[in-house]
């Protein structure tokens, strides 16, 4: 594999000057320089490193998700429009009219593989830098005498380096008997393998609106939320258990952040969008409600009445009505509040007695 090492070696230097640079600052924090939570913390350091690097990406990846989800129905009206058409002519323009699709809604279905894609070679070359721990502290590295700033002491620390007993570039399949290292491993499989489900659970379930969870391409996605941890889990068995714990890292940060996405933007229609109207309905009733109104009044609206009766809106008073009368009426209202000015008086101070 070392023209796997001649085409992933400056990833591998920036991967391991990553790694060193967190390993000093633990180790300034005072954690044992050859110990292994020093080692294993500074491949989780590397994982918040990349992670921050691909904050835009992962933004990208969610809409895109979102995006090929929604237009599912119109999708499968496009799909049913060329049915049994298989001459070059309608192939070319369902093809046509499908990009047209993606660009009119915003998304890509290569859009939601970028993150995945770009952490590839990050995770290869962490996988090799672990993996050739061994033969760089004995010297016999044939590429270099270090791997960026990972010295031939730096390795030889870091091969020694155990978590529960098992080495950071220990394998199951290459434990020759350490209970340990399988032990760590199947854990740490076990670890990776579900928090691969729940990331594609969250996101595909519950950020969906109904409509988006039928049909083909929803059944795929049903399909590789079971798959994917699967591939994870029967090769997982070949993985060095620092990679173990890099993958298991960024699962769980995926999860964090997209519960974060989910909860302050879901999609329109989802189950999350309907848990993000309760909640503000809960807190618009927890507290008053200050609404303007026409004319540059103000309502206020209490809507859980602080005492037993009800407290009615307040109003600005209007402008002033009409003089009031001493029986509280204003000249030109009747008896039963009526704006009907009545019988009138007539020059000489008389009432006529004629009536309208």
């Amino acid at each position: 594999m070392d023209w796997m090492d001649g085409l992933l070696f400056p990833i591998m230097a920036v991967v391991a000057w990553i790694m060193v640079q967190f390993h000093d600052l633990l180790s300034a924090a005072g954690l044992d320089p050859a110990g292994g939570a020093a080692w294993a913390l500074s491949i989780v350091g590397l994982v918040i490193v990349i992670r921050i690097l691909l904050i835009p990406l992962f933004f990208k990846q969610i809409k895109a998700s979102r995006g090929m989800q929604l237009i599912q129905p119109e999708m499968q009206a496009l799909q049913k429009k060329y049915k049994g058409r298989t001459d070059p002519a309608s192939r070319e323009a369902q093809s046509r009219e499908m990009m047209e699709l993606y660009r009119k809604h915003g998304t890509n279905p290569f859009a939601s593989c970028l993150p995945l894609l770009l952490q590839s070679p990050i995770f290869f070359a962490l996988f090799r830098v672990l993996y050739e721990l061994p033969r760089l502290a004995e010297g016999t590295y044939p590429r270099a005498d270090a791997i960026g700033p990972m010295t031939q002491e730096l390795a030889a620390q870091a091969e020694q380096a155990t978590i529960f007993g098992a080495p950071l570039a220990g394998t199951f399949m290459q434990a020759n008997g350490v209970w340990q290292i399988q032990l760590v491993t199947v854990v740490l499989i076990i670890a990776m393998s579900a928090t691969t489900f729940l990331t594609q659970r969250q996101l595909t379930m519950k950020n969906m609106p109904p409509a988006a969870l039928e049909g083909p391409m929803a059944q795929q996605q049903k399909v590789l939320l079971y798959v994917l941890p699967l591939i994870f889990a029967f090769s997982g068995v070949n993985f060095p258990i620092g990679v173990l714990i890099y993958w298991t890292t960024t699962n769980l940060w995926s999860m964090g952040q997209q519960f974060y996405t989910i909860r302050r933007m879901p999609a329109p229609g989802s189950a999350a969008e309907a848990a993000l109207k309760a909640r503000k309905a809960r807190k618009a009733a927890s507290r008053g409600e200050v609404a303007e109104t026409v004319e540059g009044t103000t309502a206020v609206i209490e809507e859980r009445p602080r005492s037993g009766q009800r407290q009615q809106p307040k109003r600005k008073d209007r402008a002033k009505g009409r003089p009031q009368t001493a029986a509280g009426q204003g000249p030109g209202t009747d008896a039963n509040g009526s704006d009907d000015a009545g019988p009138t008086a007539g020059d000489d101070g008389t009432t006529p007695t004629g009536g309208r």
